[in-house]
């Protein structure tokens, strides 16, 4: 090879292995992704997710997930070191120009935002998915589908839309691809340059719950007698399909198929049935769903598409992870590695000796893949951990639960449990899990699992949202409406004067809006029906804090844990004259 690729990788979110046409499924229709199969390079053991945070920290730092700080989906702990070597800083130091469209979900402040890790050009969302409780103010306050017509983050800067999420995405991708090839025009007849590669991060929050989607797609499935949870989702499957129809058409009509590697995956496996589902969602065979180790919940489709330099039709049966993809995205680009401050440059293996068939799978060394995901303030040893190689996988699918190991050359579909008979096998992998434990958590000298803080008050950012997705929540997780409480690790950049903004949900009883960075405290009061409270020419310290911002209420509140206790919905902070 002796051009740098254009690259474009597209990931999905909550497309499970079963439901594409081409993997087996017998209801959806995927014509364009099966022609992607057909004409792609396919990784058939790679291993993804088990959750989206852990799934695009592996992708774009090429380290594994527990060394990046992100390693949930909320809690606080789905932003990403600032310091992390990124495929957008990688590639940009090779000379291409970057975007990042879609479902970012490594932080929605700065500095983990995607303009400020190696992306020049990005269109993304906040937080997990559109309506969710990280999201804009806009998406979440308002009535209507919020999938359609979304208020979205342009370069850092909010921007309308219209249209359908995934179709707005692509298309902001397409107008990227189609600039990059424009200005590549333009430089080789001015000057003479060498062409100008790109990378396009192309990252669709479908077909993530709430299943929305326009009745066009959805309706000949219903014809089908597909049940309505299902076909759905099947139709927003489709429409996926459709749109990575359409990156393909543009790249083969702007003439750069053959200089062009398209990769398609996604970042679990499939979500569990709704409420009222008729039967469990087609997975081939595959055990367990998102969230899950079994290979149900990690096992997604990598189609590796780039005519006249990989092979058509092919299955490479080795293991492999998302810690993969930078180092093989690197070498193909001719890319220096850029050594992190702390633990290695890559975890992870250039898969370009497979893909190009310079080294056949039986010559490939055997590997282990590590997988690990938890809630709360650090890692549990053993919660929810597999250690895979080329034939075996030990795991502990619970916290509570013993070890499983499994024969996956024999039985993919993990049924039959051999650890009892093999148990210096299950001993030998689980001592190569606790090396790989121990390592993973001594980054930065033991500290890679401190929250990344939110600065205040920068010229990068102001006013800085602060949402629920973000907050440290105190004697529960997550975000459940009004019932727990929360706190946001923050850093005030300068001692200066701050407005805050209290957004709150709608039918708020009369009560005292409090907000305290520390031992500092603000009041105001607040009358019934009230959405957005400020608390103006407030001075915080400079400094590494712990901000909160509540109700407190006379009212009764049936579903408040904490009592008389409301928290904000979101906190604007906004720093005077910046």
């Amino acid at each position: 090879m002796t051009t740098q690729p254009n690259v474009i990788f597209i990931i999905c979110d909550d497309l499970g292995w079963g439901d594409l046409a081409c993997h087996g499924n017998p209801h959806t229709s995927t014509p364009r992704l099966d022609q992607m199969h057909a004409e792609s390079s396919r990784l058939t053991r790679y291993c993804s997710g088990p959750l989206c945070t852990p799934a695009r920290a592996g992708i774009l730092t090429g380290r594994w997930h527990l060394r990046t700080r992100a390693f949930d989906t909320y809690c606080g702990r789905a932003a990403i070191d600032p310091q992390e070597p990124t495929i957008a800083r990688t590639l940009a130091a090779a000379g291409y120009r970057t975007g990042a469209f879609g479902k970012w979900h490594l932080g929605d402040n700065y500095p983990s935002r995607p303009n400020d890790l190696g992306f020049d050009e990005t269109l993304v969302h906040r937080s997990g998915g559109i309506g969710q409780p990280g999201d804009v103010p806009a998406n979440h306050l308002r009535e209507h589908d919020s999938y359609f017509d979304p208020v979205l983050v342009r370069n850092g800067s909010l921007a309308d839309s219209r249209g359908y999420c995934t179709d707005v995405f692509t298309d902001a991708c397409l107008e990227f691809i189609s600039h990059a090839a424009q200005n590549t025009a333009v430089e080789d007849a001015n000057v003479q340059t060498a062409d100008q590669p790109f990378f396009a991060y192309l990252a669709f929050n479908a077909p993530h719950t709430p299943l929305q989607i326009a009745d066009e797609w959805v309706e000949p499935y219903r014809r089908a007698g597909v049940n309505e949870t299902h076909a759905r989702l099947y139709g927003m499957v489709t429409n996926i399909d459709h749109n990575v129809g359409r990156v393909m058409d543009h790249v083969d009509e702007l003439g750069l198929a053959h200089k062009t590697l398209i990769i398609f995956t996604s970042d679990h496996g499939p979500c569990g049935s709704s409420a009222g589902d008729e039967g469990q969602r087609f997975n081939a065979g595959l055990r367990g769903i998102k969230g899950s180790m079994y290979q149900g919940g990690i096992q997604t489709p990598s189609f590796w598409r780039w005519p006249t330099t990989l092979a058509a039709g092919r299955d490479i049966d080795r293991v492999a992870a998302t810690v993969d993809v930078l180092p093989t995205l690197a070498q193909l680009a001719g890319a220096e590695l850029i050594k992190p401050t702390d633990g290695p440059a890559t975890d992870g293996h250039s898969l370009v000796p497979l893909l190009t068939g310079e080294t056949q799978p039986q010559d490939w060394a055997d590997r282990d893949v590590f997988m690990h995901w938890h809630r709360g303030d650090a890692p549990v040893r053993y919660r929810n951990y597999a250690v895979i190689d080329q034939r075996w996988k030990l795991t502990r699918p619970a916290e509570d639960a013993a070890d499983e190991l499994y024969d996956l050359q024999a039985d993919s579909q993990e049924r039959v449990d051999l650890a009892a008979q093999e148990p210096d096998r299950v001993t030998a992998m689980r001592r190569r899990y606790d090396m790989w434990f121990e390592d993973v958590c001594t980054t930065r000298g033991g500290r890679t699992f401190d929250p990344v803080a939110i600065p205040l008050g920068t010229i990068h950012e102001n006013p800085v949202v602060l949402s629920q997705n973000d907050w440290r929540t105190i004697g529960d997780e997550g975000w459940r409406n009004d019932r727990i409480r929360g706190v946001w690790a923050v850093r005030v950049e300068e001692e200066a004067q701050y407005d805050v903004h209290l957004t709150w949900r709608e039918d708020l009883p009369a009560g005292t809006a409090f907000v305290s960075v520390d031992d500092n405290l603000w009041s105001t009061p607040v009358a019934a029906g009230t959405r957005l409270t400020i608390l103006a020419g407030l001075c915080l310290p400079q400094g590494p804090a712990r901000l909160e911002a509540w109700l407190h209420t006379e009212a009764p509140r049936a579903t408040a844990r904490s009592g008389h206790f409301i928290p904000a919905l979101y906190v604007e902070v906004d720093r005077e004259g910046t």
